[in-house]
């Protein structure tokens, strides 16, 4: 048995095949926190990946450094004890170009945000190889200059999301439920999940009309408080709901309620798919809710993943 080791670099293919994975698995154990093996091979080790992550845990990060046709490169890192996964919202809140590549896979990065990639991935029976990949090369894109709203104080963040997001769903909103209830009466009796997707956009209706003046009248008012007390400009007043992660947490189930019922809309209408009789005002419909999924989805990411996170964190400073 030969094995080619310079830099902490391990050639597996001049290893016998029955030896290949052990050593691997000594060479990695002896690795010390933050230290890194790469591993050459002539295909894919995909499934190193997840006996590794069976066997010793969700202890590495796996990096292809080149994948094929003649060689795989792979750097596996050993993290830092108390180094976690960040979760998709955490990764979505500091590059929003990698929401795209959740978007692509179907991983919901604001309600279901609280997940890590290879939690959500599991649950969906994605690669999880393939994901972190994308959200690699995501990293080598060239900067669009997204709006750095990780960066905005809370006060501005919360007048923003009435501003830009509010408002569009106070604008676009009714006309939705009224196409909506249009297209089930022209053709709901040819395409019956018209009258389901009428009655969903309808309760999306009801929640989020409510929905936004609670957040304006109550929690964004008082996040407002909380910038302004940890800035030493006035004092904390004691809140009638007691601690701020209270309407917090009504809001994010609410925001879980909304994203369902748009989920569900997607699926019954495949996607947005038009049929064949579809006439102007059923495409109309389809485009808003479109539009109207793609912009909840960023609005919902802005509140669950930058502001409500933040606003819990100033609040446990200032209750210390």
């Amino acid at each position: 048995m030969y094995t080619v080791i310079e830099e902490n670099i391990l050639n597996v293919t001049l290893l016998e095949p029955k030896q290949k994975h052990p050593t691997i698995f000594v060479r990695f154990d002896e690795l010390a926190e933050g230290e890194s093996l790469t591993i050459h091979n002539d295909h894919d080790p995909k499934p190193l990946y997840y006996q590794l992550l069976g066997e010793r845990g969700n202890i590495f990060n796996w990096e292809y450094l080149e994948q094929g046709p003649e060689w795989w490169k792979v750097k596996i890192s050993k993290r830092i004890k108390g180094e976690t996964d960040e979760t998709l919202g955490q990764i979505a809140a500091k590059d929003l170009r990698k929401a795209q590549v959740f978007k692509k896979y179907g991983l919901d990065f604001c309600c279901g945000g609280k997940k890590t990639v290879k939690q959500a991935c599991a649950e969906k029976g994605l690669d999880v190889t393939k994901v972190e990949q994308e959200l690699q090369q995501a990293d080598r894109l060239p900067a669009s200059r997204p709006l750095p709203y990780d960066e905005w104080s809370l006060d501005f963040l919360a007048d923003y999301i009435v501003n830009t997001h509010h408002s569009y769903i106070r604008k676009t909103l009714p006309d939705i439920k009224a196409y909506a209830e249009k297209v089930r009466k022209v053709h709901g009796n040819h395409h019956t999940e018209l009258i389901s997707i009428h009655k969903l956009v309808e309760e999306i209706y009801a929640e989020l009309m409510a929905h936004m003046v609670k957040e304006e009248k109550v929690l964004f008012p008082y996040i407002k408080e909380l910038v302004a007390a940890k800035s030493g400009e006035q004092p904390l007043h004691v809140a009638h709901f007691g601690t701020v992660k209270n309407p917090i947490n009504m809001m994010e189930m609410e925001h879980e309620i909304v994203g369902k019922n748009l989920d569900e809309i997607r699926v019954l209408s495949t996607n947005y798919f038009l049929p064949e009789d579809a006439c102007a005002s059923y495409s109309l419909l389809y485009r808003m809710l479109d539009e109207f999924e793609q912009d909840l989805h960023l609005h919902i990411h802005l509140e669950n993943n930058i502001l409500f996170p933040k606003a819990l964190e100033i609040e446990k400073q200032l209750t210390k």
